[in-house]
């Protein structure tokens, strides 16, 4: 059983902005101690200033995911200040909209390597740090784009389908070897953000969010909810439950309603130029915010997410059951088969910066 939120080290990686940012001051503002890591260090450097005013504890440790030195780094760091790690958070991305044929190579591996990739890094980290404790969470984000794909942003949503098969792989061997580590999935539909503002366009335009839109304060609760009660993924949005049903019912009528440029495009497309600038190879610098620039309507409550995220599925139930059993079969709560040293960076959506802490921050270089 996760510690509660109050006594939990938890490690967020791509907290400079966006989801990662609302997160980190969700769980500073519900007690825990937070490790927040990207790679702009002024927005970390605000983040840990906003948190340690409101009293909480925040170390900043600036890192790129896309490098694994860098992440086991930062474990070292987050076990090293606080003595353990109990939840581990991959919430950094970058994205590039363009059709396929338009976006370089290069420009395709670097979306894997800080979305995909950068994950994988973190998983490679949190698994021996959460063997030390005794068990843990690890919550990865996804998208909604991970149940269904949508035009002009292949990368990304390749990557997002990469982290759910990571993530399920990962949930069935630990369940195989009885592990105390628990695994979630957040899948969030559209969210003001400031991620379209810092994604590379190839369009001609600025990318906007499709429609209904949701505040990230939402997704930063359904992580801290999975962090102490975890469950094996969490749609935020009811528009999530259109993707569920578009890819189940009938992929192929979903496919032929995104093609129509109404919906699949222009849904998509601002009228506002791109500005060039963007954070998918460098940091953009700046203070770091929590939401995006969406001049239309907002919405701060999802029904739909808030019962998902407290109501275990019958499936789960019974993968609880499989775990437990493998766990008292092999008499070692632990889940020690393959552990290994601690792990490395973080980058992307968030990036990584650094923060000021002794008694309640600290700053790290």
């Amino acid at each position: 059983m996760p510690q509660p939120i109050s006594e939990q080290k938890v490690v967020i990686v791509g907290a400079s902005s966006g989801i990662g940012r609302a997160a980190a001051l969700e769980f500073a503002r519900r007690g825990a101690s937070v490790v927040v890591a990207a790679r702009t260090v002024s927005a970390l450097d605000s983040l840990v200033a906003e948190i340690t005013e409101q009293g909480g504890i925040a170390l900043a440790v600036p890192t790129d995911v896309a490098e694994p030195d860098q992440v086991r780094a930062l474990g070292e760091r987050a076990e090293s200040a606080f003595g353990r790690i109990d939840t581990w958070v991959n919430a950094a991305a970058v994205a590039v909209w363009g059709r396929i044929e338009d976006i370089s190579d290069a420009e395709f591996e670097r979306v894997m390597r800080v979305n995909f990739l950068g994950q994988v890094y973190g998983v490679h980290v949190a698994l021996p740090a959460l063997r030390r404790a005794g068990g843990g969470v690890i919550i990865g984000i996804s998208s909604v784009e991970g149940i269904r794909a949508v035009p002009l942003h292949g990368p990304y949503t390749a990557s997002k389908w990469a982290l759910r098969a990571l993530y399920d792989s990962l949930r069935m061997e630990l369940a195989q070897e009885g592990s105390p580590i628990a695994v979630t999935t957040i899948l969030p539909a559209s969210i003001d953000t400031p991620f379209f503002e810092h994604s590379r366009s190839k369009i001609g335009s600025m990318p906007k969010p499709p429609p209904p839109l949701y505040a990230p304060e939402l997704v930063a609760e359904a992580i801290v909810q999975a962090a102490e009660h975890p469950t094996r993924e969490i749609p935020v949005g009811g528009s999530a439950i259109g993707f569920y049903m578009g890819q189940r019912m009938s992929p192929a009528l979903t496919d032929a309603v995104m093609s129509i440029r109404r919906f699949g495009k222009e849904t998509m497309t601002t009228d506002r130029p791109d500005n060039g600038s963007d954070n998918v190879d460098a940091p953009m610098e700046g203070p770091g915010q929590v939401h995006g620039n969406y001049p239309g309507h907002v919405l701060r409550r999802s029904v739909i997410t808030s019962l998902l995220a407290r109501t275990p599925r019958p499936g789960e139930l019974l993968a609880g059951v499989v775990n437990r059993l493998h766990s008292t079969s092999s008499g070692n709560g632990s889940g020690s088969a393959g552990s290994s040293s601690a792990g490395s960076g973080a980058a992307g959506s968030g990036d990584a910066g650094s923060g000021s802490a002794q008694s309640k921050a600290v700053r790290t270089e």
